[in-house]
């Protein structure tokens, strides 16, 4: 009987959120990020946003930062309602910000795509190989390999609890702009904002080379065995670059650098012909 009372409040909710879905004018929008339902970074992206798109939260239930494209192919998920943000729905999920997208668009988003995924606002820094790393960005690329356009937006401040609304102003701009023109097939953007303002500007710039050192972190248990923890350097392999998201970020520029799911190096890909003959 419990499970069938969950599964009835489950199909209202949805129903419910249809139903305003499909009746609304507004673009229509899900959030999602790697640093929980509950963190100040995603609250700050909903209120930026609430006044003039209709928005969806689903959002892992706690911290997944380095999640990265990962999926759930293991355990099975569950989807919780929960009441933590005005002006929108909010969903948490059990998984990663990745399955949080793929369930949102499965069971919530039926009757009508969303017009924009965003991910974030993340606490910590995404530039240059931290992409590849990044539960944020994950969200962006499976939007964007759904066809959908999408954003990760990430501040370079740690602080879980840092004042987020300076960045308020950029981030309408960018969605604004996006919703108004789009963005290319196999495209999504990578967003971060320096620590403090006033910003320099904005620039759309590459991915800057780095690498992480002393990554890890060896401690012996009082019982007798090893345990490690995964920490880490940043290491800028290109620190005379001025055309990356490094140079844009640590000169106080707003980094936007445009993102491709096709990996193919065509380059390469011309050179190796001659490998079909082997």
């Amino acid at each position: 009987m419990r499970q069938t009372g969950f599964v009835n409040l489950f199909s209202y909710f949805c129903t419910r959120i249809k139903t305003k879905i499909m009746n609304s004018k507004k673009p229509l929008i899900l959030i999602s990020n790697d640093d929980g339902y509950h963190s100040n970074g995603i609250r700050t992206l909903v209120s930026f946003l609430s006044d003039f798109a209709d928005i969806v939260v689903c959002a892992p239930e706690a911290a997944r930062s380095g999640f990265s494209c990962a999926f759930s192919v293991v355990d099975y998920l569950l989807l919780k309602r929960r009441h933590n943000i005005p002006d929108c729905e909010v969903w948490s999920c059990t998984g990663t910000p990745v399955d949080c997208v793929k369930l949102a668009l499965d069971q919530i988003f039926t009757g009508r795509k969303p017009d924009l995924i965003l991910g974030g606002i993340n606490h910590g820094d995404n530039s240059s190989v931290n992409n590849h790393y990044s539960g944020t960005m994950g969200i962006a690329y499976e939007g964007c390999m759904k066809y959908i356009p999408s954003i990760a937006f990430s501040s370079c401040d740690y602080d879980p609890g840092a004042d987020l609304s300076y960045l308020r102003g950029y981030v309408r701009r960018i969605v604004s702009k996006v919703l108004a023109e789009g963005l290319p097939k196999g495209v999504c953007l990578n967003v971060n904002f320096p620590k403090a303002e006033p910003f320099a500007g904005l620039k759309v710039c590459r991915m800057g080379f780095g690498s992480w050192t002393n990554e890890v972190v060896t401690c012996r248990h009082p019982r007798g065995f090893d345990y490690y923890w995964m920490t880490g350097h940043y290491r800028n392999d290109e620190p005379e670059a001025t055309d990356t998201d490094r140079w844009a970020l640590e000169h106080g520029y707003v980094a936007v650098t445009p993102t491709k799911i096709d990996v193919t190096d065509f380059e390469a890909l011309g050179r190796m012909k001659t490998w079909e003959t082997l």
